[in-house]
């Protein structure tokens, strides 16, 4: 009824007025009921571009610790503590992991005090580290701190990164992570990270205070790792399903376990000795350290690993090649005269890793080569490799990119090669040709078994354009060998009659490489001025201190030069009571510049550079300089065997994850399994850090 009388009230002259006063009152309500549900706020949510309002901590420290066994070392090292100006200068940069020429890291220097701890004893008796500094070593603090003004020596970027094809999941292709036996009981909880809402008042916006990277609290108690390649365990590539016991238990990709492992990798059977020291290890190495016995099986046929009472013997020119390496390498020298072993090429990858010997003479004639060690049930060589002080990595190689960037590599070498390059339309052809430098050169050695695979190989190589500069079978080695050069243009792909693969699209970043799949297509060579790989480097030793157009800020890459030959002079080598004469294989855990790497190269020693995804890519230029390094989460564990290195370095690691990781600790556990026996650890960092961190090394 009221609605029949309100319809004729609207039929009669002021029937307008009361249709406005309607829609006047509906519009009321609406706004009401809007705002009884609605937040009394509204949220934006932004990316960063400036770290500008965030103030660093002023106290920071040097932490220097001693492995021996299950067990850390602690000494003081007073007489050369320094203050070390390192506050960041923030910088606005929105970069991709693999992304294009990366501005420098801009830095503000600010005072921290830095203590250094080494050789972290487990008796009762533990020295205390001194506050006090002498007056001469603080007028040595004020020249490092003026010097390290303008270094660059970190980052405020990194949680601005995105992870490189960590959002396709795992190629899209269903690959379940699987847990792992032996993880630690942890008291409290491990590195939970406290988050707090905080509203500011002037701006009403809303930021999160993060709580501590280790948690202070927690208590710790360890197991070891219960697996089925147990003193060899890589996680992420030993993957052990519960449902069956194949012989064949790796992956032909990293499936690392949904909880990060958190038990300790235990030590060989029949124990473990501190290594051969550089550069005897070059010629003998204790075989109980690489014991396999699949590598047992290995030596029966091949002449150049000799057992000989404790130890594994590499007689000199003994190689793969008949007629020895030094004879292999003349002869690419002869049939192709522009390869200049160590001048022109200086940074090699050599894959598969069948031969540490062609490494070890490489190494003779001032050529780094890293060596790809392509994990399957054959035979384990890289821990061979690395046991011998040589570079090496392990990473499988089929359906994923390898984690370096485009066009770095001066050459690629392939021994006694059995891949099927021409396979799934030639992805692993094209692959190599993605991080071999344009102009580069492809040396492919293999016994001509199947002429079919032969013909294919020729039909690819032509597709993508790559030149044949040499082709013959050697008299002595009866091994024929193809030398290939990647074209230095993009004239010739023009030329191409069939366009199969295709160019890759141009949003297609060529650098990123972090769980990407491998791509089908033919990336351009670069052009512009501004990107790299589009002029040959200098020839070596000038290329380590020459800074190429391409590289943004190029004063900051100089002074983090200078600031870390500062640092290793005045503190590293003679401070910290390491004997330098038993470290020989170095990560550096947050690479920028590899000025670190570049202040140790007189120690005859060779750094891996880990360039975090996180951070902006700075590897090209790594490269450049005639170093080596690889792209790395490390909120998963790297790919090597355990015990590889002597001595590891984190800059100011720890207080840049910027809570990514769920669990930071067990990047201290990753830290004990691929430390050897008896290594060094130097953390630089915040005192809060360092401190919960001895903890845990204590643990």
């Amino acid at each position: 009824m009221a609605l029949a009388r309100f319809g004729r009230q609207v039929k009669r002259q002021h029937g307008v007025c009361v249709k406005m006063t309607a829609v006047a009152i509906l519009g009321l309500c609406f706004i009401f009921v809007w705002s009884m549900f609605s937040s009394p706020s509204t949220s934006v949510t932004v990316q960063r571009e400036s770290f500008d309002d965030i103030a660093e901590p002023v106290a920071s420290g040097t932490m220097v610790s001693k492995s021996k066994g299950n067990e850390f070392e602690k000494h003081d090292s007073n007489d050369h503590k320094k203050k070390v100006e390192s506050d960041l200068k923030k910088k606005d940069e929105k970069k991709v992991n693999g992304s294009l020429p990366s501005p420098a890291h801009e830095h503000k220097s600010g005072k921290k005090n830095e203590k250094h701890v080494s050789n972290r004893k487990k008796d009762k008796d533990r020295p205390k580290v001194s506050s006090e500094v002498s007056k001469e070593n603080q007028e040595n603090q004020k020249q490092e701190e003026s010097q390290g003004e303008e270094a660059e020596k970190e980052t405020e970027e990194e949680e601005e990164v995105l992870v490189d094809g960590k959002e396709e999941g795992l190629d899209g292709e269903g690959e379940e992570k699987v847990e792992i036996e032996g993880d630690a009981d942890v008291g409290e909880s491990v590195d939970q990270q406290t988050e707090e809402v905080v509203e500011n008042e002037n701006e009403g916006k809303k930021r999160k205070i993060k709580g501590p990277v280790f948690d202070p609290k927690a208590h710790y108690s360890w197991k070891l790792c219960s697996t089925r390649s147990k003193h060899n365990y890589i996680p992420c590539i030993d993957v052990e399903s519960g449902f069956t016991r194949l012989q064949s238990y790796r992956h032909g990709e990293r499936t690392c376990p949904k909880a990060p492992p958190m038990c300790l990798v235990p030590l060989p059977h029949d124990g473990y000795d501190s290594p051969v020291r550089w550069p005897e290890s070059n010629l003998k190495i204790l075989y109980k350290n690489v014991a396999h016995p699949k590598l047992a099986a290995y030596m029966k046929n091949h002449n150049w690993l000799i057992k000989s009472e404790e130890y594994l013997m590499f007689p000199q020119n003994q190689s793969e090649f008949k007629g020895g390496v030094v004879h292999y390498l003349e002869s690419i020298e002869e049939m192709v005269p522009d390869i200049e072993w160590g001048k022109n090429i200086r940074v090699v990858l050599d894959v598969g890793c069948s031969d540490s010997s062609f490494v070890a003479s490489l190494l003779d004639k001032d050529v780094l080569t890293l060596s790809l060690g392509l994990k399957d049930d054959l035979v384990d060589l890289a821990q061979v490799s690395l046991e011998r002080g040589f570079a090496a990595i392990v990473s499988p190689f089929a359906r994923r990119r390898l984690p370096f960037p485009s066009g770095v590599f001066d050459a690629i070498h392939c021994g006694q090669c059995t891949i099927p390059w021409h396979s799934h339309e030639g992805k692993l052809l094209l692959e190599i040709n993605r991080f071999l430098r344009p102009g580069g050169y492809f040396i492919l050695s293999t016994k001509h078994d199947s002429i079919e695979a032969e013909e294919a190989m020729n039909t690819l190589t032509s597709s993508i354009c790559w030149n044949v500069l040499a082709h013959k079978t050697d008299d002595v080695s009866e091994v024929g060998v193809k030398i290939y050069q990647k074209p230095d243009s993009n004239d010739i792909y023009t030329l191409r009659r069939r366009k199969n693969p295709p160019l890759c699209k141009e949003q297609e970043n060529p650098d990123a490489a972090w769980y990407i799949p491998m791509k089908t297509c033919l990336h351009t060579i670069p052009s512009a001025i501004e990107q790299h790989g589009t002029e040959w480097p200098e020839e070596w030793p000038k290329r380590l201190e020459t800074y190429p157009e391409w590289l943004n800020n190029k004063e900051k890459a100089i002074d983090d030069t200078k600031y870390w030959k500062n640092i290793v002079d005045k503190s590293y080598l003679t401070g910290m009571g390491i004997d330098w004469s038993t470290i020989r294989n170095v990560m550096d855990m947050k690479a920028i510049y590899g000025g670190f790497a570049a202040a140790l190269l007189q120690q005859k020693i060779w750094v891996m550079n880990v360039v975090p995804i996180h951070a902006p890519d700075t590897l090209p230029f790594i490269f450049e300089r005639g170093l080596v390094g690889i792209y790395h989460d490390w909120c998963e564990p790297f790919g090597t065997y355990p015990r590889s290195y002597d001595l590891l370095h984190a800059d100011h690691f720890f207080s840049r994850l910027k809570n990514r990781c769920k669990h930071p600790v067990s990047i201290v556990v990753e830290m004990d399994r691929i430390l050897r026996p008896g290594g060094w650890v130097i953390v630089r960092d915040k005192v809060e850090i360092l401190d919960p961190f001895e903890a845990i090394l204590r643990s």
